[in-house]
């Protein structure tokens, strides 16, 4: 069974080479359909939630964050503890970055243009070297120890090691990161195979009990922890298969974009993303960026854009640009602060729950909603818990905004299966009178 199967299109009703997708991507934890967003538990949780819960939001995939799950509890830890899906409770897939984000999100700094490397991370040909901003310790990530420390969490699906490309990067910088990002992609490939096929450690092997530093890890042929893709072995209860996705550079420049997206097509990847700061961040520039590199993606490979999901409908006008999986840690972020997604365009598909408006409003916060949020509570009462910094508010805000998410991808995904996709986005973005 192939990894990915592409089960519809549907181009009736879009400008002219636009295709919103449904298909399915098989793991040894679950299938994944798609379109599908992903929710974000960056330290082995999503805020405030756990995983019952997230069992209850019918989550088909959740995402771990290398940088910080290497920094605390560290690798080894969750190794021996049976993985990730162990560790947290959690046993469907999961999907793990490769701390290329986390480069550019603490490592560079913007003035006026100009891009520069900032004291707590040094970018190298080879990799990275950063200051934890927990202890101060200093760290080194190579793109084989990347996917090494992606291997042992045990993730369904890890990411190379890129570069992420900022917005507004002049095309001399966005050259240097996208060649950089296709020379680690490479690495990141080759270094996956090679533990694809090298039997685990013994778990008591790992330093966990320790709570030290992870074990040193070494570049190329050599590893101190082979690890376990495929098949059994002795001390192995987690023999799932791994799946490598590649991911696409070049900031805004259409041509080292288009560049980029040939490079890593041309290689051995089960998936393909596109990354960089626009995606998701600047919604014109990723609709723009989709309808480049689209053309030069394998139709046969799950399409990935990174970091979408500020608002539900950057969700759908990524899907109408052929993209299939989004992530975005937005929806709990602004859930945290009372800002609830309903179905409200000219609102921006918002309220702040907070408002003194909502004080003696009992309805709940979408009418056409049918979270548990909104089955049990109304508007006023979560009014009231954020004004009384209840920690349920939290809880609850967080689970309306991501079935809001959630449910909206399903329904998407039953609009291509119906070739209607063009009139769903058209009704949903316009609010016409057959609403969402």
């Amino acid at each position: 069974m192939p990894f990915f199967e592409l089960q519809k299109t549907s181009g009736a009703g879009l400008p002219a080479g636009r295709q919103a997708r449904a298909g399915v991507m098989h793991t040894d934890h679950g299938d994944i359909l798609t379109p599908a967003f992903m929710p974000v538990g960056t330290q082995g949780a999503v805020k405030t939630l756990d995983s019952q819960d997230l069992e209850n939001l019918q989550a088909p995939v959740i995402l771990g964050n290398t940088y910080h799950l290497h920094l605390r509890p560290g690798e080894d830890l969750v190794y021996a503890a049976g993985g990730l899906h162990k560790f947290m409770n959690w046993p469907h897939p999961i999907l793990t970055d490769s701390g290329g984000f986390q480069v550019f999100s603490l490592g560079l700094q913007k003035k006026k243009g100009v891009v520069s490397q900032a004291r707590l991370v040094k970018i190298d040909d080879d990799g990275v070297t950063f200051t934890s901003h927990i202890d101060g310790s200093t760290h080194r990530f190579t793109p084989e120890t990347s996917i090494e420390i992606q291997h042992k969490l045990g993730a369904d699906i890890i990411m190379a090691f890129d570069e992420c490309t900022p917005d507004d990067a002049a095309p001399e910088y966005a050259r240097a990161a996208m060649e950089r990002t296709h020379a680690w992609a490479k690495r990141s490939l080759a270094e996956h195979l090679r533990l694809s096929d090298t039997p685990p450690p013994a778990r008591n092997a790992s330093r966990s009990d320790s709570g030290g530093p992870p074990s040193p890890l070494r570049r190329g042929g050599e590893s101190s922890s082979p690890l376990l893709c495929k098949g059994g072995g002795e001390g192995e209860d987690w023999p799932h298969q791994r799946f490598i996705f590649g991911i696409i550079q070049g900031g805004q420049h259409k041509s080292l974009r288009e560049e980029s997206a040939r490079f890593i097509s041309s290689l051995d990847f089960d998936g393909i993303a596109i990354g960089g700061e626009s995606i998701g961040y600047n919604m014109p520039a990723t609709a723009e960026i989709l309808d480049w590199v689209y053309p030069l993606i394998p139709e046969n490979k799950p399409h990935y854009a990174m970091g979408v999901g500020l608002n539900p409908a950057d969700l759908l006008i990524a899907v109408e640009h052929g993209a299939d999986m989004f992530d975005c840690v937005a929806p709990t972020r602004l859930a945290r602060h009372g800002m609830l997604f309903t179905f409200d365009p000219p609102s921006k598909n918002r309220l702040n729950i907070k408002n003194s408006e909502y004080k003696k409003d009992s309805r709940p916060v979408d009418e056409s909603c049918e979270c548990s949020t909104c089955k049990n509570y109304s508007r006023q009462y979560l009014h009231h818990l954020f004004a009384a910094e209840e920690i349920t508010a939290l809880r609850l805000a967080s689970i309306h905004n991501l079935h809001f998410m959630l449910n909206l991808m399903r329904r998407a995904r039953e609009a291509i299966m119906q070739d209607k996709f063009a009139d769903f986005i058209k009704n949903w973005i316009s609010k016409s009178s057959d609403g969402f």
